[in-house]
């Protein structure tokens, strides 16, 4: 098997975005992860100012998320529209518990809204970040990924949608290499994966803002902890479940937060990152004493299989 030349996919994507959507227009999803942003750059090569590229805010990312995005699309000269529409998603997910139920009602929001976008702007085709990985998964019936309509029985023009996945033969560390080989910076082709429907994802039991906050506080901690190149994911995950705990000499039921870190190739299989102690004590002190509410916190030490990498 030839080995796989960045430089090559990109010259041959950029024409073939050219043939297909010749003087057309198309809008881009971002998240502010690899996939997304690859997409767009890549396309803004292919049709210039023809691109639409949207943030949508689900209320659901990292923090300061939108704000990361428009300074690295800045140096390709995009513009990014911002679309604030975290009350649909949380409304969608409200009561909802079970995890495939979660990610069903976060995906019909996501479509319902990139529908209106698409309509918004104009636009003829949606850009999309799918990998080979999330395909695969979904066909599988591991776990339904929200950005592969068309493997789950659902026809995007349902949506009013006409899809394009450029990058759905590549998997993640192919998709490293075209963005480096595009100039995006470190922060952008090293980061960790982040799940379509965001940190719901990373919540067991009901999705409500308090419990995204939480979630979010200790998702910053962790990424700042451990940022190896090797670590291919890490994360914190909320239960549903309490403990009892104490906190200035008080009984308190609180929270309960695990901790996932694993390594690997393609995210079809992983395995722990054997953390040292002291590291794993510097995030339990970190996420007692920095996220309100929290009791205990746990190191998960499954591999995948028979553990999927995310949690919901």
């Amino acid at each position: 098997m030839a080995k796989f030349s960045p430089k090559k996919f990109i010259k041959e994507k950029i024409e073939e975005l050219k043939k297909k959507i010749k003087d057309k227009k198309a809008l881009v999803a971002t998240s502010g992860g690899v996939d997304s942003t690859v997409c767009a750059v890549l396309t803004k090569k292919a049709i210039g100012d023809n691109l639409v590229v949207l943030f949508i805010n689900d209320g659901l990312m990292r923090e300061n998320e939108a704000e990361e995005v428009k300074e690295v699309l800045k140096k390709y000269e995009i513009e990014l529209e911002v679309w604030d529409v975290e009350d649909n998603f949380f409304d969608s997910l409200k009561g909802k518990i079970d995890p495939e139920e979660k990610r069903k009602a976060f995906r019909e929001t996501f479509y319902k809204i990139l529908g209106q976008a698409v309509r918004s702007y104009s636009a003829d085709f949606l850009i999309q970040g799918t990998i080979a990985a999330d395909i695969i998964e979904t066909q599988k019936g591991i776990k339904t990924q929200h950005n592969v309509l068309s493997q789950i029985g659902l026809n995007p023009a349902f949506f009013g949608l006409t899809i394009i996945e450029p990058l759905k033969e590549l998997f993640k560390p192919q998709v490293r290499e075209v963005a480096k080989e595009l100039g995006l910076p470190k922060k952008v082709y090293e980061r960790k994966p982040f799940p379509g429907p965001g940190l719901a994802t990373r919540i067991l039991g009901e999705v409500t803002r308090d419990r995204v906050e939480k979630i979010r506080k200790a998702t910053k901690i962790v990424e700042e902890e451990l940022k190896e190149k090797e670590i291919f994911q890490a994360f914190p995950v909320l239960f549903s479940d309490k403990a009892t705990g104490i906190v200035e000499g008080k009984r308190l039921l609180g929270d309960i937060i695990s901790i996932r870190a694993v390594i690997s190739e393609d995210a079809l299989t992983a395995e722990v990152v054997k953390i040292p102690w002291d590291r794993l004590f510097k995030i339990r002190d970190r996420i007692l004493k920095e996220v309100p509410g929290v009791v205990k916190v746990l190191y998960d030490i499954t591999p995948k299989p028979p553990s999927t990498i995310e949690y919901v």
